[in-house]
């Protein structure tokens, strides 16, 4: 598509069935799988997307340009996402709609102290969920003209995505993993395998997050989550 023809797209107004026509969205979000949902959902709902898989990137994308929308996940790979959210909430010419998201449900409160105007649970695979807790934060002027019907849409990323990601913590575990690389990878894989529906990952996940918190050994743990790894690549090259 030529920069002029996505220029007149992105002009024209909000309708029924692409309630943020015109937007663009930036979300904040190391995960590659989550992030393509939230790709599925904006092209569904006629937003423009920009990704930031950090707060560093996340500051770079702000300085060239204003988004209409900003979903940050809590936890990234250089700091929490609550920072970001209250650096942005304080700003003199505030961003419009300023969302966090997470794996864990826990993360609700601080999102909202930090000054999130609202708040998504891992999976965001619901349509109607994505648009609703964007308009809500809209003045009405700025959606779409009269009543809607909610869409019953469930966008399904596809699953290289999460494989990439399966990959990308593989790799980190192959070296040194200290404590606070410990502490990000269960709270990077606890969200990552709610978003894919993968329980036996999850449920190691809060097991190794568990671990850490109670100041326990996690030798067992991390070798458990490996081998749940190397499993789940090991189907994938099968395919």
């Amino acid at each position: 598509m030529s920069d002029d023809m996505e220029t007149f797209i992105q002009a024209q107004p909000a309708t029924q069935d692409r309630p943020l026509q015109g937007m663009t969205v930036l979300v904040v979000e190391d995960s590659r799988f989550a992030s393509e949902a939230i790709r599925l959902l904006c092209l569904r709902s006629g937003a423009r997307i920009r990704r930031a898989d950090s707060l560093a990137a996340a500051h770079r994308h702000l300085r060239v340009y204003r988004p209409s929308i900003v979903i940050v996940d809590m936890g990234l790979p250089d700091g929490s996402g609550a920072e970001l959210i209250e650096e942005l909430s304080k700003e003199l010419v505030r961003v419009p709609v300023l969302l966090a998201m997470s794996g864990d449900d826990g993360a609700e409160d601080a999102a909202l102290a930090a000054g999130a105007d609202g708040f998504m649970a891992k999976p965001v695979e619901s349509l109607a969920v994505f648009q609703q807790a964007i308009l809500a934060q809209l003045p009405a002027a700025e959606g779409p003209p009269g009543p809607r019907s909610l869409p019953s849409d469930m966008v399904q990323p596809d699953r290289m995505a999460y494989r990439d990601d399966l990959v990308h913590v593989a790799e980190m575990m192959r070296d040194k993993v200290d404590s606070k690389t410990q502490d990000y990878l269960a709270q990077f894989l606890g969200g990552l395998a709610r978003s894919a529906h993968d329980d036996g990952l999850e449920a190691a996940a809060t097991s190794l997050a568990q671990a850490r918190a109670e100041g326990r050994m996690t030798r067992s743990d991390l070798a458990r989550v490996a081998g749940m790894l190397e499993e789940r690549l090991a189907e994938r090259r099968s395919i």
